[in-house]
Formats: structure tokens, sequence, C-alpha cells
């Protein structure tokens, strides 16, 4: 059964993850012009670091970084980083997009359920750890594919109008053309390999496989109850540091 309430069991961490980082980053020029998206600093902490803690925080013993544009800075920034390992990906003679790229990376990811994670979102744990209530919630039995949700009236620097609704028994569907959704798709999801079988050629988006998982019902959502951030543009940047800059501020009072 595939539930947006993670039930009661003891958490496996997939021990493999991929943090997508081979975007333009043409929404957050001019900062992306000499700088790869995922180097961003956000409180003085570049984008893929804050994902990349994350992981290491829940015992994630490798991930897997694609890279594409100005791959050398995202190369030497990493270089050092041993919790987790880090492998690349190379992407630089094609963007293949994020179905693509995570397709590419299946070799480096191994056969098990792993965690995929976009560079440019950030998030703050709420109750608990948002990737321990991922692995909670998974079951690989019914599930190719879990994805992290947030509410919409609650996401930070999303202008869209949303992507899921949950049904009855918490399984996501698709909004609906004129309509708003309550949950907006996070960034951070565990998918099983099996998912991608059967691929579509050249680069493709991940939505393609989150479409064939919907309608063998094996797609399923949990929703995160502490914060959350898309970093897409300059404002967006802006507006994180502030809020971040706040909770600072009450924090050392």
């Amino acid at each position: 059964m595939t539930l947006a309430k993670a039930p009661a069991r003891t958490p496996v961490i997939p021990k493999r993850a991929m943090v997508l980082a081979a975007g333009l980053g043409t929404r957050m020029r001019p900062l992306t012009n000499s700088l790869p998206k995922p180097l961003v600093r956000v409180h003085d902490r570049p984008l893929i670091d804050w994902a990349l803690d994350h992981l290491a925080e829940v015992g994630v013993e490798e991930a897997v970084v694609n890279l594409h544009h100005l791959p050398d800075l995202i190369r030497r920034h990493l270089a050092d980083r041993t919790h987790p390992r880090i492998l690349f990906s190379d992407e630089t003679g094609e963007r293949l997009e994020t179905g693509g790229g995570v397709a590419r990376a299946l070799p480096l990811l191994g056969e098990d359920p792993f965690f995929v994670v976009n560079s440019d979102v950030l998030w703050l744990n709420g109750t608990q750890s948002a990737l321990k209530l991922m692995a909670r919630a998974w079951d690989s039995e019914a599930m190719d594919a879990l994805l992290l949700l947030h509410p919409l009236a609650a996401a930070h620097g999303y202008d869209g109008f949303g992507d899921f609704t949950l049904d009855e028994i918490g399984r996501p569907q698709r909004r609906t053309e004129l309509h708003m959704a309550p949950f907006v798709f996070a960034g951070v999801q565990i998918l099983h390999p099996r998912l991608f079988e059967a691929l579509p050629d050249g680069p493709f988006s991940l939505n393609v496989l989150y479409d064939r998982a919907l309608s063998e019902e094996r797609l399923a959502g949990v929703v995160h109850d502490g914060e959350w951030y898309h970093v897409g543009t300059p404002l967006a940047l802006a507006n994180t540091e502030a809020i971040l800059g706040q909770h600072s501020s009450m924090s050392d009072q």
C-alpha cells in the first residue's frame, strides 16, 4: 500500500544516492555564467553541500554527481569529500535531462533502491529527518518510485500551481489542468532501478517514469513537515538567504 504517512517500520537507508547537478542554471544568471548552480552559496554553503550533508547524516555511503556545465569547478569542490564518497557521471558531451542522467549513472548506483536529489532544492528537517521518513515509507514490493512532497502553501521560491494531490489512501495523483494541487514535488526521491526498464531513447525527463509508475499504481509519496526552498532564481536565492538569516538570528538570542 502506498501511504503519504510513513508506517512505523525501521528505516533501511539506501547506501547510494545521486545528486542532479548537470543543469545550466539559466534562470540563475548572471551568477551561473561563471559558476555552476550547485556551487551557488546559500547561507555560506554551496547548494550541493546542503544535499550531500543531508545524505551523509543518514549514512549514505556513495553519491553520484552528474556533470555538464563548468564541470571542473564541481570536481574541484568535491575532490576532498569522503562522506559520502563522490563518484562522477560525465554528461559534458550531451545533456541528458533528469531521466537520461540517472539512466547513464545506473551502473554506478547498483541494483538496490537509491536516493535522487535535485541540487537546487534546500530543506530543513521537521519533526524527523525527511530522508529517514522516506526510508520508513519505502516498500520495494509495492513501489518503484517514492517522492517527497511539500505543501504548496509553504513552498518557498516556488511559483507554480502545485504538482500532486493525494487520494484517500495517500497515493499521489497529477494535478489536473486549470486546477491547483496542494503538494509540490520537493526534488527528493527514492527510485528502484527496475523503473528504468524499457527506457526511452536519448534525453528524457524523470516525469516519463513517474507517469509509468503512476499508471501501474507503483508511485508513492510522503509529505515533508519541515521547511523547503526552491533556489532557482536570484530572487529566490535572496529570499532564502533572508529567511535562513532570521533563523540564525533567533537561535543566537
